[in-house]
């Protein structure tokens, strides 16, 4: 059976399963970022953080910003609306104090989705797109296909 529309046309048919993968990540960005502030009126220690000036690798490019990030601690195989829940989850009680982080710093909200299935598709119940509205963000999700 092919697995991908690009398997197809090339004639290679995989043996591998296929999967479906979801994340979303609550991000921070901006200059002078309060790494600990944030930490402690959140209650959640961050995913990833880093200072502008930083490298993700010796040679790679330096970072134009400070970066704050959480991810709930779910399984990728947990489908979007789950990791969009654990979002919820604390920004509901912190609603306030991160709309007054907005007029400093960037906050959004990156929704992933990964497959290696070229002909399917994710459904997000109404529910979960609270936090989007709460926080008065763009849903927005990346989609890769591999």
């Amino acid at each position: 059976m092919f697995r991908t529309l690009r398997g197809f046309l090339d004639g290679d048919e995989s043996d591998e399963e296929n999967y479906f993968h979801f994340s979303a990540t609550l991000r921070i960005h901006g200059m002078d970022i309060p790494f600990d502030e944030i930490t402690e009126q959140l209650g959640v220690k961050p995913t990833m953080h880093r200072r502008k000036g930083e490298r993700r690798e010796p040679r790679s490019p330096q970072f134009k910003d400070d970066a704050w990030h959480y991810e709930p601690d779910l399984s990728e195989t947990e489908p979007l609306e789950a990791h969009i829940e654990g979002l919820m989850n604390v920004v509901r009680p912190n609603l306030n104090y991160l709309k007054s982080l907005k007029s400093r710093f960037k906050i959004d909200v990156f929704c992933s989705y990964r497959s290696n299935c070229d002909h399917a598709g994710f459904e997000i119940p109404h529910t979960a797109l609270e936090l989007f509205k709460t926080l008065e963000i763009p849903f927005a999700v990346s989609v890769i296909v591999a």
